[in-house]
């Protein structure tokens, strides 16, 4: 992966795709072989991941939330509030620093999460099934605000979906893997033509993705 691209896995149920967020995000322990993130081990903390569940703490304010991972570097609090109110206004978020989570839509949910992710620091974002509990209108909306926040944080993201729209709608290139186990048969990048429809590349596109998972599967 090149620093600040969006890939996504995208594979059918079983092939490993879960196995192999959990080795880079180093839950799971190698066997062989190493991952490496700026040409260190990932044991470094270089990547951070979010999931399906938003995670964020019931009993604590979005701003609460938000501080979290600087409180946890032993930031001065002063500091740490300031940086986070500064966050949340700079994504015009500001105006729910003092809401508890329960008081959040699910898409309002996933951007204190995502933000509070990017707070600890690491260069790589793992989203697995990250958008899919979303209703379709907001999952729209949330790529879009997605795509947005990768660029002004400089993020680099590997997604792991089932959504071949998803991984079109976000991505700048998609790995297909098959059972083998966990093989890439395909490394597509996404090449947009802007004097050509969106939609109809777009079609191509998913229309060349299923005819790969269907040949392997």
């Amino acid at each position: 992966m090149q620093k600040g691209e969006i890939v996504s896995i995208l594979g059918p149920s079983g092939v490993g795709k879960s196995t192999l967020f959990n080795l880079i995000a180093g839950i799971l322990p190698l066997q062989k072989g190493a991952i490496e993130v700026d040409d260190a081990p990932i044991s470094f903390g270089k990547v951070s991941y979010m999931l399906q569940k938003d995670l964020l703490l019931e009993h604590k304010t979005v701003l609460g939330n938000i501080i979290l991972p600087l409180q946890l570097k032993k930031i001065p609090k002063e500091e740490a509030t300031s940086t986070a109110l500064k966050l949340l206004d700079e994504f015009k978020l500001g105006s729910i620093a003092n809401l508890y989570p329960n008081a959040l839509s699910g898409g309002m949910r996933q951007r204190v999460a995502l933000l509070r992710t990017y707070l600890l620091g690491h260069s790589v974002f793992l989203l697995d099934e990250a958008f899919s509990a979303l209703d379709e209108l907001t999952r729209q909306d949330l790529y879009h605000w997605y795509l947005e926040s990768k660029e002004r944080l400089g993020l680099t993201t590997l997604v792991i979906t089932h959504s071949i729209e998803e991984a079109l709608t976000l991505s700048d290139r998609v790995y297909i893997l098959n059972h083998n186990p966990g093989e890439i048969i395909a490394d597509l990048p996404l090449k947009w033509d802007p004097a050509t429809d969106r939609d109809w590349q777009q079609l191509q596109y998913k229309k060349r993705i299923i005819e790969l998972l269907s040949e392997f599967h």
